[in-house]
């Protein structure tokens, strides 16, 4: 049977948009069929953030430079290495978000997923947190990933690992191609317990049979929506309170790996989309120089 390449939005009574998109049929017949498990990507299925591999596969491929990402990640990480997360943080990543994808049609982002995933994020996937999920499809029941990242990349990792689907934010698309507009808001905190309790009233799953893993405390509220929590290479906040919930904690990194930055997961995620950004503008303006400087020269 194909692939779905269907994207589900909903919205509830409170206004909550989230957008999941189904890669596999679920399984015909599943011992719990109200069950599911949920897993967060960037560093709990994925070493580092989806988005960096992304803006790097995009590097390579001379849509901006590796000088101009590096450049304007560190002149951003200047100024939010001790950022604390707030509404202005979350703007400014929506909005680097949305000036990166405008513009982009579906499709070219979808193919350029699928490249990048199979070059560079497909060797840094946990093999310890893809045996979870497999564990959890073996036993009959769905499993989705749920990431900050646009649903239809997100819906390329869940199908090249054969998973369920993917929850992710959505963005406003037209005639094929991203208008710089988001349904919704970023898929980042309590939207992705929001998303999944949505997603659970449309596929009939009782939460409280489900799954969540993660790295970071600020899917807390996604973790205490479900009725198993599993604390994956977790942050210190989210390892204490792991502890204080009596939460499963399993952490695949060995030696340096399990040390950390402390940089606010939304800064980072601004501070490499606020460079994806740059970087092509920058693309763009030296793209337009030349050809006025041909343009000149041929007059």
């Amino acid at each position: 049977m194909g692939r779905s390449r269907k994207v589900t939005v909903s919205t509830d009574v409170h206004g909550h948009t989230a957008g999941w998109a189904q890669t596999e049929p679920a399984p015909p017949v599943a011992p719990d069929p109200r069950a599911a498990a949920f897993f967060d990507v960037d560093n709990t299925m994925m070493q580092g953030a989806s988005i960096y591999w992304f803006a790097r596969g995009l590097a390579a491929r001379n849509y901006f430079t590796t000088t101009d990402l590096a450049r304007f990640a560190w002149q951003q990480l200047r100024y939010r290495l001790l950022a604390r997360e707030h509404t202005g943080d979350m703007s400014q990543a929506k909005e680097a978000a949305l000036a990166f994808i405008e513009g982009w049609r579906v499709d070219d982002i979808e193919v350029l997923a699928e490249e990048i995933f199979d070059e560079l994020m497909a060797p840094r996937i946990w093999a310890g947190t893809r045996r979870l999920a497999q564990g959890h499809l073996d036993a009959g029941e769905r499993v989705w990933l749920v990431s900050a990242a646009p649903v239809e990349i997100g819906r390329v990792i869940a199908a090249r690992l054969k998973l369920t689907g993917a929850i992710g934010t959505v963005a406003e698309v037209v005639d094929g191609a991203y208008t710089g507009r988001l349904v919704g808001d970023l898929m980042h905190g309590p939207a992705k317990a929001e998303a999944i309790t949505s997603l659970a009233a449309v596929e009939g799953l009782d939460l409280g049979r489900c799954s969540a893993y993660s790295d970071s405390a600020n899917d807390l509220p996604m973790l205490s929506a479900v009725g198993r929590a599993v604390a994956v290479n977790p942050d210190a906040a989210l390892l204490r309170q792991a502890r204080q919930h009596g939460w499963e904690v399993r952490d695949f990194r060995t030696g340096r790996r399990a040390v950390k930055i402390a940089v606010p997961s939304t800064a980072a995620a601004g501070l490499v989309a606020g460079a994806v950004t740059a970087g092509m503008a920058l693309q763009r303006r030296r793209r337009d120089s030349r050809a006025a400087a041909e343009r000149r020269a041929t007059r």
